[in-house]
């Protein structure tokens, strides 16, 4: 039986460059709200994240740690990135 696998993904797709915004990638423009200081951030002062407090929670146990689990988005995202680069999960 014929026909084209659905997972596959096409090879002229696969070299496309994206279009539009993007996340990941070497490194975000520093235009986008995804690349400022947390500090900065309109928000950053707002509790702590579900998905924040799970992944911290992974990275804090990972390092040997332990963390406020109060703490706020920005001070999560600091710790994150801290974390990510003590457990070798860092970019």
């Amino acid at each position: 039986m014929g026909g084209t696998d659905p997972d596959r993904r096409d090879d002229a797709a696969a070299d496309a460059e994206p279009k539009g915004e993007t996340l990941g990638g070497a490194r975000p423009d520093p235009s986008t709200t995804a690349s400022k200081d947390p500090s900065d951030w309109v928000t950053g002062d707002e509790p702590i994240t579900g998905p924040q407090k799970s992944y911290l929670d992974t990275l804090a146990r990972e390092a040997g740690e332990e963390l406020p689990a109060d703490m706020t988005k920005a001070e999560a995202s600091e710790n994150i990135d801290r974390l990510q680069q003590e457990t070798g999960r860092g970019a």
